[in-house]
């Protein structure tokens, strides 16, 4: 489907995180599991994005990780010492495994096999851009986090280093909430791993988040639970519908290689129906393609999704409109009746609001003078009163 010469492109936990936000959207979700690029699908049908991390981010990001992990790790398990685990014995003498293999299936298995002989071995281990794999939808995603943490007790725990600062002990609430979601994801995956083994070691809900201190270059660490996010995951990665589904109800022959006729790949784009959101413009390539598609249908999810689900089955804003008016619509509904007070309203301030300057046409030039000097009056506050009134 992402064409016969078209290099697959591979789902990491940042992905599936904004994925399972939107498990609705069975647009993203065949792209996805076609290993579609979307950035380049973007280009070719005319909506470019400017989604995704900068070359100087990605550069200050690689250069601080590497920093944490200098001298075989040995600050990134102080870190994880004091901040997940202070009663254990120091992290002297840690193993750290190579994991290297080949294709991704190998580091998989190679990953799998490490974590056992570490969880029977006791002690600590560092396992430095392990390989993981997820199953979502009927498509098995391969995910590589930061690092995990092997516990001298056999539990595991997830490292997420990220170029933020956190500055006298916090850091960003949106940004640490976004790396929170993805940790989440290799939590799960790392739970898949951890029920094939017996028993089953415990894999930890709170994770190591690593970025620099301050203004510094120097790492800081935090714990930050995770439990909420990864419950919101699972339920969300659960409700997608399976991929071979949303292919089998394409037309036959879709394809969606970007370097074919631009009319052919929009259809077949639009074939798939999708669900935007405001959400989507910070976690999807295809984001403003979506929206302009949304505008043009006129749909109310693309006011945010608050506001979609209050307003039940009125899906369009001409919909909504129609029930304000009383055009259409059922009455008895919370939502229509809710809009046609609250269109009653609008016209009664906008008719309250009418008389003073309809009074002001009938007295001519004088009295529309002496309406625009009222509105221009500037207001105080009254001592003790709880309104403003106008200065005489």
């Amino acid at each position: 489907m992402r064409g016969p010469d078209v290099p697959a492109k591979s789902l990491d936990a940042r992905a599936l995180a904004a994925l399972a936000a939107n498990p609705g959207c069975a647009r993203r979700a065949i792209l996805d599991g076609a290993g579609v690029d979307k950035a380049r699908l973007a280009s070719a049908l005319g909506a470019p994005s400017g989604f995704g991390q900068s070359q100087f981010a990605l550069t200050r990001g690689n250069a601080f990780e590497a920093r944490v992990k200098a001298d075989d790790g040995a600050e990134l398990l102080r870190l994880a010492h004091a901040r997940l685990d202070p009663g254990a014995a120091p992290p002297e003498g840690a193993a750290l495994p190579d994991l290297t293999a080949h294709g991704p299936e190998g580091r998989t298995a190679r990953t799998a096999l490490a974590l056992r002989e570490a969880t029977r071995a006791g002690g600590w281990t560092l396992l430095d851009h392990p390989m993981l794999a997820l199953d979502v939808a009927g498509s098995l995603a391969f995910l590589e986090p930061d690092a995990v943490v092997v516990h001298p007790d056999g539990s595991w725990s997830v490292v997420e280093i990220k170029s933020f600062p956190m500055l006298d002990g916090a850091a960003d609430p949106a940004k640490v909430g976004a790396a929170a979601r993805q940790a989440a994801v290799y939590v799960l995956a790392l739970e898949e791993v951890a029920a094939r083994l017996d028993p089953a070691p415990p894999v930890r809900h709170r994770v190591l988040l690593v970025c620099p201190k301050d203004f510094s270059n120097l790492p800081a660490g935090s714990a930050v639970d995770v439990r909420k996010q990864r419950a919101v995951t699972a339920r969300q990665l659960a409700r997608l519908t399976r991929v071979e589904e949303i292919a089998g109800a394409l037309p036959e022959g879709t394809c969606f290689a970007p370097d074919q006729d631009p009319e052919e790949l929009t259809a077949a784009v639009e074939a798939v129906p999708a669900e935007y959101a405001p959400e989507c413009l910070a976690a999807c390539e295809l984001a403003f393609h979506c929206r302009e598609r949304s505008r043009a249908a006129g749909a109310v999810t693309r006011l945010g999704r608050p506001l979609r689900a209050e307003l039940g089955g009125l899906a369009t804003v001409g919909d909504v409109l129609a029930a304000a008016r009383g055009e259409s619509g059922d009455p008895d509904d919370p939502a229509v009746a809710a809009l046609r007070r609250a269109a009653r309203l609008r016209a009664e301030a906008l008719a309250e609001a009418a008389v003073p300057h309809a009074r002001a046409e009938a007295a001519g030039p004088h009295g529309r003078a002496e309406a625009a000097v009222s509105d221009e009056r500037p207001e105080k506050a009254v001592p003790g009163g709880r309104g403003a009134v106008s200065c005489p």
